[in-house]
């Protein structure tokens, strides 16, 4: 199917809710949920996300001859561009607001959301 180099994305069904799998391992395990094992939901840690976006909307997938195999299509990237760009970020940080810092992130990487707000 492939001719070397490609990323392969399988169809992984709909996605599962990790409570739901522990849940299920307990009851398979001969035990009760929430009686013999208790599950405590402790909420996100810092970097942490609810879903995960393997690819961006410039980076659409290939169907192949099989329907639940696709091929990844990688946007490509100047790597001299951003790392200039990047370094001039990085000369200019005494001199430029956060705003700026962000808005410049925002433009070199496509999709990137800063957790910080900042007021002008």
């Amino acid at each position: 199917m492939g001719n070397g180099g490609e990323i392969y994305v399988f169809d992984m069904g709909e996605p599962v809710k990790v409570l739901d799998v522990a849940i299920n391992l307990i009851r398979l395990s001969g035990l009760e949920p929430h009686k013999d094992i208790k599950i405590k939901v402790v909420g996100l840690r810092p970097g942490e996300k609810l879903y995960e976006e393997l690819f961006s909307a410039d980076e659409p997938m290939i169907h192949t001859h099989h329907s639940k195999i696709n091929i990844a299509q990688v946007a490509l990237y100047d790597f001299e561009t951003i790392r200039s760009r990047i370094d001039m970020i990085l000369n200019s940080l005494s001199k430029i607001s956060d705003t700026k810092v962000i808005e410049e992130m925002q433009e070199i990487v496509p999709g990137y959301k800063s957790k910080f707000e900042f007021i002008n």
